[in-house]
């Protein structure tokens, strides 16, 4: 019998144990509240062997991949480099995982080929004046302009601003749709290997033959021998009932991307089941805090209509604005997000009164990146030490690499000197959209 661990849920109260028949069969444990602290339980969109009906009916696969005679895998499977010595690999796909792979098989393979339907927007690790990428850009001025401008001008200066470092469209890399805000692919040496020669941008595949394969809008064969599937994740719960998360077209309906809005009761939370466009772990950790505070009661839920109707409209302002895939639908501006929940616990930085009390430290937080230091400063889980930790946030990340330093050196982020003169300009700002 299967050792498998599984769940039972009720609108009161979740059971773990094990299936009958196992070692463990006598141990069920009875649970009032349950956090599934999992990032994305998914499963790969490529079966171990699969068939051409499952691959169609998982990704709208191309023919011929079940005649194939290479080898081929899911970048699930992927550990080391070693196995595309001296081969052509394709890598299907172009996320970060496919574009890491790509690069890496790159420095043994004979040929590495990336084939992308829609393209992608890539950008560099270090940022203006050498700092990280998202240090800069996701400041909550940042973020202000992002979210205030009309659609078309914000994506146009999106799309001039990743432009900036190389031209997409001469590199075969400029989106399909640009109207439809992507997933930025980070990686620092992509740009070059396709200058030199090491990496191939290729259109999606039309079909596969036994050692080769078909590009749309390309006759020719293009030789292949391995292939990798960098074609991301379906969204599952093996481990659960599905009646007690439902999925719907790749999408769970949790609010705010945690809660299952049909239980009568918020017993259960799903955390990191989200792609924020940042860092994930101050995300899932302002999660945790929401979480346990509403299982202790201290913070309620809205009724189970609103919360199902706002899932329902997040859903289609999602497809709008970043596509209908797994991917994106799990896509949202971390900052906003963060805000959101921690408004709700009374964690949420304001600008506003700080602007009054403490000047510095409040242009420091609205021209600076959002740390999630700011997030300690008052409510529950206040810490002393948010301020100072602030403040000095720029120093903790450039003295690893401030190894040497001449006289006379400037300050380690001179843009902060700069922002004084911008305050009366924060202040209408700040008055106009907080």
């Amino acid at each position: 019998m299967s050792e498998t661990p599984f769940w039972r849920g009720s609108t009161s109260s979740m059971c773990v144990g094990w299936r009958a028949g196992s070692p463990q069969a006598h141990g069920v444990q009875q649970l009032y509240f349950l956090a599934l602290a999992i990032w994305i339980v998914s499963t790969p969109v490529v079966p171990k062997k699969p068939t051409y009906a499952q691959l169609k009916a998982l990704f709208l696969f191309p023919q011929g991949i079940e005649r194939f005679r290479g080898q081929y895998f899911h970048s699930r499977q992927y550990k080391h480099p070693d196995v595309f010595q001296g081969k052509r690999v394709l890598v299907v796909g172009m996320g970060n995982s496919g574009v890491d792979i790509a690069v890496e098989a790159s420095r043994v393979a004979a040929k590495v080929t990336i084939c992308t339907g829609r393209g992608a927007w890539v950008l560099s690790r270090v940022f203006d004046h050498g700092y990280p990428w998202d240090m800069v850009f996701n400041t909550r001025l940042m973020s202000l302009i992002r979210n205030s401008l009309p659609g078309p001008l914000s994506r146009g200066l999106i799309n001039y601003r990743v432009n900036q470092w190389f031209n997409h469209e001469n590199y075969g890399l400029q989106p399909e749709k640009s109207c439809l805000v992507r997933e930025p692919v980070l990686n620092d040496d992509l740009p070059s290997y396709i200058l030199t020669g090491r990496i191939t941008i290729k259109p999606g595949v039309k079909e596969f033959k036994d050692s080769s394969v078909v590009f749309h809008n390309c006759p020719e064969e293009e030789p292949i021998d391995i292939i990798v599937f960098c074609t991301g994740y379906n969204v599952s719960f093996p481990f659960l009932e599905e009646a007690v998360i439902k999925v719907e077209n790749k999408h769970a309906s949790l609010y705010k991307y945690v809660f299952p809005t049909h239980l009568q009761r918020p017993t259960l939370a799903v955390l990191g089941l989200i792609k924020p466009l940042g860092a994930i772990m101050p995300v899932t950790e302002m999660q945790a805090r929401w979480v346990t505070r509403v299982f202790k009661g201290l913070c309620r839920l809205p009724p189970q209509s609103v919360m199902e109707k706002e899932v329902n409209e997040k859903k289609k302002n999602q497809v709008r604005r970043f596509g209908l895939s797994f991917d994106e639908v799990l896509k949202t501006d971390c900052l906003v997000y963060m805000d959101k929940l921690a408004s709700f616990i009374g964690a949420k930085p304001s600008v506003l009164g700080l602007l009054w009390r403490d000047p510095w430290l409040a242009l420091t937080i609205f021209f600076g990146p959002c740390t999630p230091y700011q997030y300690r400063l008052g409510g529950p889980g206040r810490w002393e030490g948010a301020r100072q930790a602030i403040l000095t946030q720029w120093d903790r990340t450039l003295k690893p690499t401030r190894t040497r330093v001449p006289a006379g050196s400037s300050s380690p982020c001179p843009s902060l000197l700069t922002v004084v003169g911008f305050l009366l300009l924060l202040a209408a700002v700040v008055f106009c959209f907080q």
